[in-house]
């Protein structure tokens, strides 16, 4: 595309956000239409009357080799905007037994660090560890990660099925093996130094949202908040206009544009495109409250409702992924069970301080064999239209990372 030749993004989350910002780079004029009062999608941040506090819709992780995090951080100048330990470091608790255990990984490829007792995960053996390799070649599409490997044990309960789980928020055994074997490749296999733990701080907003806003208004891109995209016009294997309702606006030829909206709203859009189309929740428990002196910044649970504890300044937050057997419990209930969980992990009595549950019923697809299978590619059958989001043919699960390439990829397509 020429220079300065304008491009329409559809939506400002993560993926939309990403293209608008790689097509600015190139000196394109990118307008982007947002439907919500606020830019962000999932990846949100908000002030919550009820605790008085800024917070996250989610306890949102990323990785130290989330390559395409780290250069769209890179770009809108908020590298320093993620938080975490030098090194590969995961803290444990099993909170029906009491048990606690640090895992540390080695830096490097080579995984000497399973050869230590004091390293790995209590109850294993080295040995253990070759059931992680059956998942890093190209797998069948159809296989699921229970035909892949063995799904029990102490390494299954206690890192890969809790690992998996967070990663693909599907449940572990059923999720498709050669996603569960795309991150561990990134990760896993490429040893702790990619793997450290990263999170925003101190809000996502501050980190992924409003730098990447300031960055697209500095170099001549808009964001325009409240405009819900109706209907896509279209005329000769092109679009022509966005219809918003209100106003049309006309896609002139030479302009594009990138469809970032999630998948639901891409098939009202798009009639007869393949999307997934079953999904899985997270549910996030927010405490008021100062954690306990020494309290450690991020611990993984096991045999609790709550599957990850962080602890912020005057906050406590909890993360359970692929939480569809507790999303419809009323908040009152799932308050009282997460608090039930940090309380036990943090010596802190059982009366609830001042709380906020946050659900998302369809936080990501499914990843499974059959939803993967329906994952789109970018490109379209329109010639200036191609897709953006972490719902689209990615390679990864639904993650930050895997938004964010989506973005870029939209972004390389759009310019060629």
């Amino acid at each position: 595309m020429s220079a300065r030749a304008k491009v329409h993004v559809i939506g400002a989350g993560l993926a939309g956000l990403s293209a608008a910002v790689r097509l600015a780079e190139r000196g394109l004029s990118v307008e982007v239409s947002e439907a919500a009062a606020q830019a962000g999608g999932r990846c949100r941040s908000y002030f919550d009357k009820e605790l008085g506090l800024t917070i996250d819709n989610g306890n949102h992780l990323v990785l130290s080799g989330n390559h395409a995090v780290r250069d769209y951080l890179a770009t809108i100048g908020a590298s320093d905007r993620l938080a975490g330990p030098d090194r590969a470091v995961f803290d444990w608790a099993d909170i029906r037994t009491g048990e606690r255990w640090r895992l540390r990984p080695n830096e490097g490829p080579l995984a000497w660090w399973v050869l230590s007792q004091a390293r790995r995960v209590p109850g294993t053996r080295a040995a253990d560890y070759l059931q992680i390799a059956k998942l890093l070649p190209a797998q069948p599409a159809a296989r699921r990660v229970d035909q892949a490997m063995a799904c029990r044990g102490p390494l299954w309960d206690r890192l890969m099925q809790p690992f998996l789980v967070a990663a693909l928020n599907t449940e572990a055994e059923a999720s498709s093996a050669e996603l569960a074997g795309a991150v561990l490749r990134e990760t896993l296999a490429k040893g702790g130094a990619h793997y450290r733990p990263r999170i925003a701080e101190p809000t996502l907003a501050a980190a992924f949202v409003d730098p990447a806003v300031a960055w697209l208004t500095a170099h001549g891109g808009s964001v325009r908040l409240g405009q819900r995209l109706k209907k896509l016009d279209v005329e000769g294997g092109r679009v022509v206009g966005l219809d918003f309702g209100d106003e049309t606006t006309p896609v002139a030829a030479g302009e594009a544009v990138v469809l970032a909206v999630p998948p639901w709203v891409a098939q009202q859009l798009l009639p007869g495109l393949s999307a997934p189309d079953d999904f899985r929740s997270i549910v996030n428990g927010h405490f008021r409250i100062e954690p306990p002196a020494g309290a450690l910044p991020m611990v993984g649970v096991i045999g609790g409702t709550a599957e990850w504890v962080f602890c912020f300044p005057g906050r406590i937050s909890t993360t359970t992924s692929a939480a569809d057997r507790i999303v419809d419990w009323d908040r009152e209930r799932l308050a009282h069970a997460l608090w039930a969980d940090v309380a036990a992990l943090h010596g802190l009595g059982p009366d609830l301080p001042p709380w906020q549950i946050v659900k998302e019923k369809r936080a990501t697809f499914a990843a499974t064999p059959e939803q993967e299978a329906k994952r789109p590619p970018a490109r379209t059958e329109l010639s200036n239209l191609v897709l953006a989001g972490d719902w689209t043919r990615t390679g990864l699960p639904a993650t930050i990372e895997g938004a964010v390439r989506s973005g870029v990829e939209a972004a390389r397509l759009t310019l060629s």
